[in-house]
């Protein structure tokens, strides 16, 4: 198991500056605010798709979920570590991740 870095003050003031430099803290927003009822419901999505439950995330879907979810589910994994900001909190575990979940396609498209 990965330990999960202490976020540092220059951490949490870099996210913000991200968003408030970019304008784009509304936008990033809106996705939760629009989907309040339904952000977990599974969604018919036909594309390959790959899932992975980082135990730390506020929801984290059982591969039960992923299946109904999306019917061409390529990969599904239970990460050991990381939450919401997975890419940010445990980038090598997240890098990872991304490489397994889409090497099934390599050389495919």
């Amino acid at each position: 198991m990965t330990a999960q870095r202490p976020s540092t003050r220059d951490d949490v003031l870099d996210n913000i500056s991200l968003y408030w430099l970019t304008n784009t803290a509304i936008s990033s927003a809106r996705l939760y605010w629009e989907n309040q009822a339904n952000l977990y419901l599974p969604a018919g999505v036909t594309i390959p798709a790959a899932v992975t439950a980082f135990p730390g995330e506020s929801f984290v879907a059982p591969r039960s979920w992923a299946e109904k979810a999306y019917s061409k589910l390529i990969y599904f994994h239970q990460a050991e570590a990381g939450g919401h900001f997975a890419a940010w909190e445990q980038p090598d575990i997240f890098s990872r991740e991304v490489r397994d979940a889409f090497r099934s396609l390599r050389g495919s498209i």
